[in-house]
């Protein structure tokens, strides 16, 4: 079972409880929002690093051009990463490929026998680790694409690999975080939710953050996966949360961004659009004091970090459940409306835009100058 992308998300998450769960920042001016960015030449992972904060160290030229395009033969919901030159991408057909980032040539590709849909792939030293629609953790060998292990949850796998210290931390619509150790797939842990893990873990100092289709943002310790503590967040949560120190920033299904106090463990500050009520499936980027996060009100919505008050909006013609990346003051973001769109940060004012022809629900992923994001009818696009 999976969250729809077109239903009520209320009335989804009321049919998976029925289900018995089966499914599902300091005071204004005194903080400043301290991003973590990916290195320079990788993006190594779903959101670039442990704290997902869609920050890249390199910027790509204001002014993209297509590089070269990769047809993968099936819908491209999985983001991309990119490392050693590699990008690594899955595809529904199953298949997690490796190419050549200077080129897009195929280097090689492993077939789970399964669909991936959004859980994107994580590069750690010699492995790449995704997982499938039947519930598959697959840790494949980056020389040549053998397989190294698999690991069986009991339902399927949308939540992308986080690694810290040699852990796998992912999540199941089996209601579990998973802790895998790296080299061999052996459970260290798990943790189980009243919903569904949707989202991706993000990790700090020692602290697994995971927001869920239960209405709760738990910490866990990383070592054990004890709960430290939650926080209701009065809504289900498919995004993945976005953190900066002593804050963390969400999108829900009940209409709201929300900032998050996690040394008082309490939410700080809530967002809605007041016009327009639509959930946010969009995981946050975070840079330049400001939250910049998609919604299904077909807005890129950037947000005072602090505050949460509204910077500015920029409106696209369809959902926006692509995850915006940031380079150098610009914002790079897809959209359903079959655009991958490039943003001044400080303004929303719109500085380029790209026409794939297929919706972008993938994120981009932004390395070595490079932006690289797949779409709904199969391709993986190279811009540089």
């Amino acid at each position: 079972m999976q969250i729809s992308r077109t239903g009520n998300p209320r009335r989804v998450f009321a049919f998976f409880v029925t289900l018995a769960a089966v499914v599902c920042m300091a005071p204004p001016g005194s903080r400043s929002v301290h991003a973590q960015t990916a290195a320079g030449d990788s993006w190594p992972q779903f959101r670039g690093n442990l704290r997902l904060t869609g920050v890249a160290a390199a910027a790509p030229s204001a002014t993209l051009k297509l590089l070269w395009t990769y047809e993968a033969g099936d819908s491209i919901d999985s983001s991309a990463a990119i490392a050693d030159g590699v990008v690594y991408v899955g595809s529904v057909t199953g298949d997690l490929v490796a190419l050549d980032l200077a080129t897009g040539k195929l280097r090689w590709k492993y077939s789970t026998g399964n669909s991936i849909g959004e859980s994107s792939p994580a590069v750690s030293r010699e492995t790449v680790f995704i997982g499938d629609s039947a519930g598959v953790v697959h840790a494949v060998r980056v020389r040549d694409g053998s397989k190294l292990w698999t690991f069986k949850a009991e339902q399927e796998i949308k939540s992308s690999p986080t690694i810290a210290d040699a852990t796998v931390l992912i999540g199941s619509y089996d209601g579990h975080l998973y802790a895998l150790d790296a080299a061999s797939g052996k459970l260290r842990w798990k943790v189980e939710t009243e919903g569904p893990v949707h989202a991706t873990a993000s990790v700090q100092d020692g602290v697994v953050y995971i927001a869920g289709c239960d209405e709760n943002f738990r910490a866990l310790r990383l070592t054990d996966g004890k709960e430290l503590f939650h926080i209701a967040e009065g809504g289900n949560t498919a995004a993945s949360a976005t953190l900066d120190k002593d804050r963390a920033y969400i999108g829900t299904f009940n209409n709201e961004v929300m900032g998050l106090d996690l040394r008082a463990r309490k939410v700080l500050w809530r967002y809605e659009n007041p016009d327009r009520q639509f959930p946010f499936y969009s995981s946050a980027a975070l840079g330049d004091g400001k939250v910049f996060i998609g919604g299904r009100d077909k807005l890129l919505h950037a947000l005072d970090a602090a505050t949460g008050k509204l910077v500015w909006t920029f409106t696209t013609r369809a959902r926006v459940d692509s995850s915006p990346a940031l380079a150098a003051g610009r914002v790079y973001v897809g959209s359903s409306d079959g655009r991958l769109y490039v943003l001044d940060a400080a303004t929303g004012k719109k500085q380029w835009e790209f026409d794939a022809g297929a919706a972008i629900v993938a994120s981009p992923a932004i390395a070595a100058g490079r932006v690289v994001v797949g779409s709904g009818d199969g391709k993986l696009y190279c811009f540089g």
